[in-house]
C-alpha cells in the first residue's frame, strides 16, 4: 500500500494515534511546504477545511489523486480539546467534510441510506443502546461530570428556550452558510417566538473569558437575554430544554439526541432530513424520505466515525468507547473534592495519583499519617493507606470532621510483589472501613449485603471467573513451574497457605490462631489422614516479612513443603484449602476448591465456605458470581500501568496475561518495569527501585 501525503505535524500526529483504524489510508507521508511529494503517495489528507486542508486538496487534484478530509469524532473524549484530552475518534470523509452543508460529504451519503432503517438488526439495536446510553450517561462530545444541581430550577418553572451562539471564525458557520447576521436573526426570532419561555444565550468559556470572540454576548446583554456559560454539562441542559436554536452547533445535535425541539438556522449535518425546524433549505437532502433519529446516529456516530481503543490502540467502536467514557465518569464523579494522600510511601503515587484524580481537584501527598491530620485542609478529603489507618489516626480525624477513605491493594495486582515495589494495577477506596478488618462494616461487605447483580453483572463474572483460571492468575502471579509433590493415592489433599503473621486481616480478623504454626496444628488436628502441603507466603520466603516456620515443626506437621510454586498448580493437586484470612482461600474458591476459614476474612460467611469462626453480620447466602461481581467488580478501582488511566478489570487481566497463554506475560512485566523506571523520584530513586523489580524479572524469564 502506497503513503498518503500529510501537510502538518499536527495530523501526522493523529495518523501515530489513530494508526490502526487509518491504516487502510496508508503510510504517513509529511509533505510540508507546498507539499512535494513522491511516488509512493497515493493521496492526499488534510484536517477539516484548515488552510493546509485546502492546500492539500489543491495538490491532491493538481495530481490526479485522492483526497481525504480528517476530523474529530462527535463522540471525542473525557475532557476538551483545550484541556490536553487525549481524542478517541475520528472521521475520514472522501467526498467533503460534514460542517460543510453547501457541498455534499460521505456522511450526508450515509444518512440518505438509512442504515437503522434499512440495516440489520443487531445494527438497529446497537445504535438504540447507544441513543439510550448517551441520554442516560449525558454523553456528549467532549464529556466531564455534571455540575447541573438536579434541584436547580432551570426549565421547570417557565419552558427552556437555548439559543447556540459559537466563536467568530468557526469553519462550521460559514459552511453552513451563515453570516454574524444570522445569529443576530436567530436570537430575535427566539425571543419573538417564544414571549413566554425563559430564553438564554449559551456561549463558549473562552467568550466570556474575552479571549475568544462570539456573535451573541453583546446583543444578549443589550436584550435583556441571560448569557448561559458553558460550565454545566450541556446534555443535562439540554435535556430541559423545550427549544433549541442552532445555526451549526453540534450542541443541536446533541439536542437533537435529547428529543428537543431543535431551529436551525444554517444547515449542520442533523438539518434538513425532517428532524428539524429548518430556516435555510437544503435541495440535496430529503425531510420526506423517513429518516429517523437512529438513522442519523447510526449513519454519524456508527458508519461515518471511527474509534480507538484507548489502552492498546487498537481499532474499537462506539459502544466501547462509551463504556470507557462512562467508566471515566463515574471516576471523576467519585473524587469531585481535593483529596490528600497519606500513609504511603512516595514510590506507591504515581498508581494512586491517577485514581483519585479527576482532572480538576488537586491532589497532595504528606507521608506521615499523624502530620496529615493536622494539615487537612476544609473540604479534603483523607486517603490514607488502610494499614497506617491506626485508631489514633482516625480518632484524630473524627476530630476535625474529615472525610477519610482508607486504600489498599486490589485483588488482582501484578506480576511480583508489592514489597519489591512492583506497581499494582489495582487498588481499593473503602469509606466505611476495610475488607479485611471485620470488626466493623466495609464498603465491601455493604455491596456484597445490599447489591442485587443483574444478568449482565453476573454473566461479566462468570466469564471473569473463567478468564483467571484458564490463564492461571492470582493476585501476584509469583513462582516457578516445576515438579509438584505427589500425594499417596487415596488421602485427602490438603492446601494450607502460609501468611504474613503481623498482617491485619490476622490482627482484626482471627481469635485463638493467629499464626502460620498454629494454622498448621490446628488442620492436622481437623485432618489427621489427610496429605498437607504448606506454601509458606513469598514475603516470608524472601525475608522481606514476618512469619517463617521452624522446619522441624513444618516436617512433624505437613506432608510437603512448597517455597516457589504458582498457587494455580497447587490448586490443580488439591481437594480443599484451609486459611486464616488468605486470598488465596478466596482463589480457591473461584476454581471450585472446598475453603475453610480459621479466621473471618473477606469471604467467609457468605454460605460459600466452612467458617470455624461466626461472621454474624453476614446473613446473606451469595452465589459465587455475586462474591466475584461485587470483590472484583464492584468494589476495586484498576488502572492500567502502561497508560495510566482508569480501567476495567479485563483490561488488566489482559495486560497481566494476555488471552490464549496460561503463562505470565512479558510484555506486561515489561511494560511495568518501564512504567516503575519512569515514576518520579529522579533517575538513582527510579534506579534503586526498578533494581527490586529486576530481581522478579530475571525470576520470570528463568521459568
Amino acid at each position: 500500500m502506497g503513503g498518503v501525503a500529510v501537510p502538518s505535524l499536527g495530523l501526522m500526529k493523529v495518523f501515530e494515534r489513530f494508526a490502526a483504524p487509518l491504516a487502510e489510508l496508508g503510510t504517513p507521508v509529511w509533505c510540508p511546504r507546498g507539499l512535494r511529494f513522491g511516488r509512493e503517495v497515493e493521496r492526499f489528507a488534510g484536517w477539516g477545511a484548515r488552510p493546509a486542508a485546502r492546500a492539500a486538496r489543491r495538490a491532491a487534484e493538481s495530481a490526479g489523486l485522492p483526497f481525504v478530509a480528517l476530523e474529530d469524532g462527535f463522540i471525542r473524549s473525557f475532557g476538551s480539546a483545550a484541556g490536553g484530552a487525549v481524542s478517541l475518534s475520528v472521521i475520514v470523509d472522501d467526498v467533503g467534510i460534514y460542517y460543510d452543508g453547501l457541498r455534499p460529504s460521505r456522511l450526508e451519503k450515509l444518512v440518505a441510506e438509512r442504515p437503522a432503517s434499512n440495516g440489520d438488526l443487531r445494527f438497529a439495536a446497537d445504535v438504540a443502546r447507544f441513543i439510550a446510553l448517551c441520554r442516560e450517561h449525558r454523553l456528549t462530545k467532549y464529556n466531564g461530570i455534571d455540575l447541573l444541581p438536579a434541584s436547580d430550577r432551570l426549565g421547570r418553572d417557565r419552558p427552556l428556550v437555548v439559543v447556540l451562539d459559537q466563536t467568530w471564525g468557526d469553519c462550521s458557520v460559514t459552511g453552513a452558510g451563515a453570516t454574524p447576521a444570522t445569529f443576530l436573526a436567530m436570537l430575535d426570532a427566539a425571543l419573538d417566538e417564544n414571549p413566554l419561555a425563559d430564553v438564554r444565550v449559551r456561549v463558549h468559556p473562552e467568550v466570556l473569558a474575552g479571549r475568544k470572540r462570539g456573535h451573541l454576548l453583546d446583543a444578549a446583554r443589550l436584550r435583556g437575554v441571560t448569557v448561559m456559560a458553558d460550565t454545566w454539562l450541556w446534555p443535562s441542559v439540554a435535556e430541559r430544554a423545550a427549544r433549541v436554536y442552532a445555526v451549526s452547533s453540534q450542541a443541536g445535535f446533541d439536542a437533537v439526541l435529547r428529543g428537543a425541539r431543535v431551529t436551525c438556522f444554517g444547515l449542520p449535518f442533523y438539518a434538513g432530513w425532517g428532524l428539524t425546524d429548518d430556516r435555510q433549505p437544503c435541495a440535496r437532502r430529503d425531510a420526506t424520505a423517513g429518516v429517523t433519529l437512529a438513522d442519523l446516529v447510526g449513519a454519524a456516530c456508527f458508519r461515518y466515525t471511527r474509534y480507538v481503543d484507548p489502552y492498546t490502540g487498537a481499532p474499537s467502536d462506539a459502544l466501547a468507547t462509551l463504556a470507557h467514557l462512562q467508566l471515566r465518569q463515574r471516576h471523576a464523579r467519585r473524587w469531585d473534592r481535593p483529596v490528600l494522600l497519606t500513609g504511603m510511601r512516595s514510590w506507591k503515587l504515581p498508581q494512586l495519583r491517577p485514581l483519585v484524580s479527576n482532572g480538576r481537584n488537586a491532589v497532595r501527598h504528606i507521608e506521615s499519617a499523624e502530620a496529615a491530620v493536622k494539615a487537612a485542609r476544609p473540604g479534603e478529603t483523607l486517603v490514607i493507606w488502610a494499614g497506617r489507618a491506626s485508631d489514633t489516626v482516625l480518632a484524630a480525624a473524627r476530630e476535625r470532621a474529615l472525610e477519610v477513605i482508607r486504600v489498599e491493594d486490589g485483588f488482582v495486582r501484578s506480576v511480583g510483589l508489592g514489597s519489591d515495589h512492583v506497581p499494582g494495577h489495582s487498588l481499593v477506596f473503602d469509606d466505611l472501613g476495610i475488607y479485611f478488618d471485620p470488626r466493623q462494616p466495609s464498603r465491601l461487605e455493604k455491596l456484597l449485603t445490599d447489591s442485587l447483580f443483574d444478568a449482565e453483572m453476573l454473566g461479566r463474572a462468570a466469564r471473569l471467573r473463567a478468564a483467571l483460571k484458564a490463564r492461571r492468575m492470582t493476585k501476584y502471579n509469583v513462582g516457578r513451574r516445576g515438579p509438584l509433590p505427589s500425594a499417596p493415592p487415596g488421602r485427602v489433599r490438603v492446601l494450607v497457605p502460609g501468611q504474613v503473621e503481623d498482617d491485619a486481616s490476622i490482627r482484626t480478623g482471627c481469635e485463638g490462631i493467629t499464626d502460620n504454626l498454629g494454622l498448621l496444628r490446628a488442620v492436622r488436628a481437623a485432618r489427621p489422614d489427610a496429605w498437607i502441603v504448606y506454601k509458606p507466603h513469598p514475603d516470608v520466603v524472601v525475608g522481606n516479612r514476618r512469619g517463617a516456620v521452624a522446619p522441624a515443626d513444618v516436617a512433624a506437621l505437613a506432608d510437603a513443603v512448597v517455597t516457589d510454586a504458582r498457587m494455580t498448580d497447587l490448586f490443580e493437586i488439591v481437594d480443599e484449602v484451609h486459611t486464616l484470612t488468605s486470598l488465596a482461600g478466596f482463589e480457591a474458591l473461584l476454581r471450585g476448591l472446598r475453603v475453610t476459614c480459621w479466621g473471618r476474612p473477606f469471604y467467609a460467611g457468605w454460605g460459600l465456605t466452612e467458617d470455624r469462626l461466626p461472621c454474624p453480620r453476614r446473613r446473606r447466602r451469595l452465589t459465587l458470581d455475586e462474591l466475584v461481581a461485587g470483590t472484583l467488580l464492584r468494589y476495586p478501582d484498576y488502572l492500567d500501568v502502561p497508560t495510566g488511566l482508569p480501567c476495567e478489570v479485563e483490561m488488566v487481566v489482559d495486560r497481566l496475561a494476555p488471552p490464549g497463554t496460561a503463562e505470565r506475560a512479558d510484555a506486561g512485566i515489561a511494560a511495568q518495569t518501564l512504567a516503575l523506571m519512569a515514576a518520579g523520584g529522579g533517575i538513582g530513586h527510579a534506579a534503586a527501585r526498578g533494581a527490586r523489580l529486576l530481581r522478579a524479572w530475571v525470576a520470570h524469564w528463568q521459568r
